[in-house]
This record gives structure tokens, C-alpha cells and sequence, in this order.
């Protein structure tokens, strides 16, 4: 797993989270700058202190895995700084007496996503003072321009009636400030709950939340740190984001269409979220996608503890054929293929001559093109 030459000139320019300096620290003091044409996006990610928020944002933009968040309080800083994730200097984490990550005030992120595509994450600390304070002194600051609010509820609180009260506060602020932001609410910690009872106990509260959230909509899914369920509500999430989505699946379907492919996934290169995907033919498990984030990141971290840098993998059996590979600067792609016709360099061939055209792709204000049938 070598590291090749066109691997390095990607990671020197633009590979993993990249962010502004801190509050109040010149631009380009992290030795690059933000660029004008950046697209920016608000996200608010909202909880009760404990409720999981700052170990789910680590596992997906800090690359920890799930078993290492139990110690993230005193190092997330020091983390997040050396991934180039950059935090407000006046916020910062402590773990609690019994394990649990809490966040105080305001800790500010800016991810960069798809070329353009920066998520300015706002993660709020959920501290009884500090949530009041978001509701009167800085409602304003707070909730003017979100485009998304995330908010994660502890499946297991034991103050779920304080828990609902402060998501209706946010909702009204959301409604006065940003009446077009999208709602995502995360039921965390399913892990906890017994198997036979998941499905039951979070249909009651999705119905619940859904109703407390009119006149606005919001979409709800159950995660945990422990499995795939992270990756499905984050894809989903970032999906809503990218403002050329439609016809970068258009393209993608034009091009498994050519290729003769059964399916085509592409991932985002840091986080290796799914971000658009097209089928051509039904598969049976319909939490692949996550499955695969899940694996793969994991095998990346595995790679770079051994000093080396993921690229490439090809998996075959009797049935099929996946190849996944570095894409564009900001993605990776991974094409399915059943057609034992066909030979692996074909498909690694228009792999390579598809990039170039998905470049332009990512850029939000590149030409509007097509990927034509031939």
C-alpha cells in the first residue's frame, strides 16, 4: 500500500477536513486560505449535555473509532488541531464521572467538503446554562442562517420532558431565524436499548418528535456509535447539503450505464460518507452503503498507522467484482460489476477516464455538463 506520486499531490492539495483559522487568528495562519467562491453551510448540531453529540462528530470528522471516544475529553482539541479541524479557542470538553464527553458553549468547526462545500459545524455544548443562553442572549447569533439543525436526543434520559422543551426552544428559533433550515433529529444510543424493543421504542419517538415539530418537518433516524446507523443519518444529512446532487447522480448513472455497471457509490474522500449512488440492478442489503463507510474507514485508519495511505482495492468472487479507488481530489468511488466478461482493467481504465469530468463536477460554480452516452 505505497503511497504513489499522484496520492501525495492530492493529500498536499486538498485531502481530509480542511477549516479557517480560530476566532480571532488571521486567515491563512493555518497555512491556507479559504477561498471567495466557498460555499457555506450552516449546521447546528444541538443536544442535551451527554447526549453523544461530540463523539459522533469525532468518529465521523476526527476519524476516532467508537472505542476511543471514551477518552475524548481532555485530547479533542488536541485532535481536532492536528487533523486541521479547528475549534474556538474559548470552548473545550471534559469527561464527566461516568465516561460522558461534555462540550461547553460553543465549539466552532469549518469542514470542507467537495471542492467548494465548506460545513461551518457549530456544535453547542448542552449544559442547562449555556442552552438558556441560546434561547435569550444569543438567539440571534445562534440561529440566524442555519441551514441544517441536528438535534440528538439520549434514548435513555431520564429527562425527556426537559429534553422536549428545549428542542421546541429551538424550533421556534429556527422558525423566526431560518424558517427554510432542514431538521434532522438523531435517536443516540440505541445500543443500549434491547433489540426486541429498538424498532417500538423509536417509532414512538419519531411520531412524537414529528409532531412536536409542526409547522416544520423534520426527518428522524436512530443511531449509535457501535454501528452503521452513524453513517446512514450523517449520509443522509450531508446529502441535503450539496447543492449540484441531482446532477451529479445523473452523471453517475450515465456512467454505470456505460461501464455496464450494477451499481456505482461515490464517497466522500475524508469521511468517506456515501453522497450519491446509482443501482442498476436490486441488491438485497439495504444498509451496504453504511456497511462499507464503516469498513473501509476503519481499514483506512488501520493503513495510516502503518504509515501507509489507502488508495485502491479490488474484492472478487465467483459472483461479482468491486473495485473501489480514489475518484476526484474529494472522493472515492467504488464500482460494482457482475459481468465476468469484462475484465478488471477495462473497468480501472474508465474509472480513471471518468475523473477528470467529475472534477468539474464538484466545482459548485464549474460549467453545468453532462457525461454522455457513447
Amino acid at each position: 500500500m505505497e503511497e504513489s506520486d499522484s496520492e501525495k499531490k492530492m493529500e498536499k492539495e486538498n485531502l481530509g477536513p480542511r477549516v479557517d483559522p480560530p476566532i480571532g487568528e488571521p486567515e491563512g495562519s493555518l497555512g491556507w486560505a479559504l477561498p471567495n467562491t466557498a460555499l457555506k453551510k450552516k449546521v447546528l448540531l444541538m443536544g442535551k449535555s451527554g447526549s453523544g453529540k461530540t463523539s459522533m462528530r469525532s468518529i465521523i470528522f476526527a476519524n476516532y473509532i467508537a472505542r476511543d471516544t471514551r477518552r475524548l475529553g481532555a485530547t479533542i482539541l488536541d485532535r481536532l488541531h492536528s487533523l486541521q479541524i479547528n475549534s474556538s479557542l474559548s470552548t473545550y470538553s471534559l469527561v464527566d464521572s461516568v465516561g460522558n464527553t461534555r462540550t461547553f458553549d460553543v465549539e466552532h468547526s469549518h469542514v470542507r467538503f467537495l471542492g467548494n462545500l465548506v460545513l461551518n459545524l457549530w456544535d453547542c455544548g448542552g449544559q442547562d446554562t449555556f442552552m438558556e443562553n441560546y434561547f435569550t442572549s444569543q438567539r440571534d447569533n445562534i440561529f440566524r442562517n442555519v441551514e441544517v439543525l441536528i438535534y440528538v436526543f439520549d434514548v435513555e434520559s431520564r429527562e425527556l420532558e426537559k429534553d422536549m422543551h428545549y428542542y421546541q426552544s429551538c424550533l421556534e428559533a429556527i422558525l423566526q431565524n431560518s424558517p427554510d433550515a432542514k431538521i434532522f433529529c438523531l435517536v443516540h444510543k440505541m445500543d443500549l436499548v434491547q433489540e426486541d424493543q429498538r424498532d417500538l421504542i423509536f417509532k414512538e419517538r419519531e411520531e412524537d418528535l414529528r409532531r412536536l415539530s409542526r409547522p416544520l418537518e423534520c426527518s428522524c433516524f436512530r443511531t449509535s456509535i457501535w454501528d452503521e446507523t452513524l453513517y446512514k443519518a450523517w449520509s443522509s444529512i450531508v446529502y441535503q447539503l450539496i447543492p449540484n446532487v441531482q446532477q451529479l447522480e445523473m452523471n453517475l448513472r450515465n456512467f454505470a450505464e456505460i461501464i455496464e455497471a450494477d451499481e456505482v457509490l461515490l464517497f466522500e474522500r475524508a469521511t468517506f460518507l456515501v453522497i450519491s449512488h446509482y443501482q442498476c440492478k436490486e441488491q438485497r442489503d439495504a444498509h451496504r452503503f453504511e456497511k462499507i463507510s464503516n469498513i473501509i474507514k476503519q481499514f483506512k485508519l488501520s493503513c495510516s498507522k502503518l504509515a501507509a495511505s489507502f488508495q485502491s482495492m479490488e474484492v472478487r468472487n465467483s459472483n461479482f467484482a468491486a473495485f473501489i479507488d480514489i475518484f476526484t481530489s474529494n472522493t472515492y468511488v467504488m464500482v460494482v460489476m457482475s459481468d465476468p466478461s469484462i475484465p478488471s482493467a477495462a473497468t480501472l481504465i474508465n474509472i480513471r477516464n471518468a475523473r477528470k469530468h467529475f472534477e468539474k463536477l464538484e466545482r459548485v460554480d464549474g460549467p453545468k455538463q453532462c457525461l454522455l452516452m457513447r
